[in-house]
């Protein structure tokens, strides 16, 4: 069967979720993170809201989300990185595997992240 739909298995590209605490961090940790080659591409979900147990009492926080596409060689690095430039004392850094996407857009992310 033809893939007419030019799609692929994700193979190494992961999509990272990251929370940070306002606009102006997520924006200094995107720009980082594609300058230094960490992700291909960084996307920033303005207006979150968080609901989590911290010091055993429920807490709820306004946030932004980073969408960050990278890759799993590029993890480690990537991590540390956003732990060296986040607000939080235990940031939220997770990465999800891609499981089919474009080939066109599979083949750039791994390009651009060497």
């Amino acid at each position: 069967m033809e893939n007419s739909a030019n799609v692929t298995e994700g193979g190494d590209a992961i999509v990272v979720l990251i929370t940070v605490a306002s606009r102006e961090e997520a924006d200094r940790i995107a720009r980082r993170l594609v300058e230094d080659q960490l992700a291909a591409c960084a996307t920033i979900v303005p207006q979150v809201r968080s609901f989590f147990m911290w010091e055993q009492k429920l807490s709820q926080e306004d946030e932004v989300l980073l969408l960050v596409k990278s890759s799993r060689a590029r993890f480690v690095q990537l991590v540390a990185v956003v732990k060296r430039l986040h607000s939080y004392s235990v940031p939220e850094i997770i990465a999800l595997p891609v499981v089919m996407g474009s080939a066109d857009y599979l083949r750039w992310v791994a390009e651009s992240t060497p």
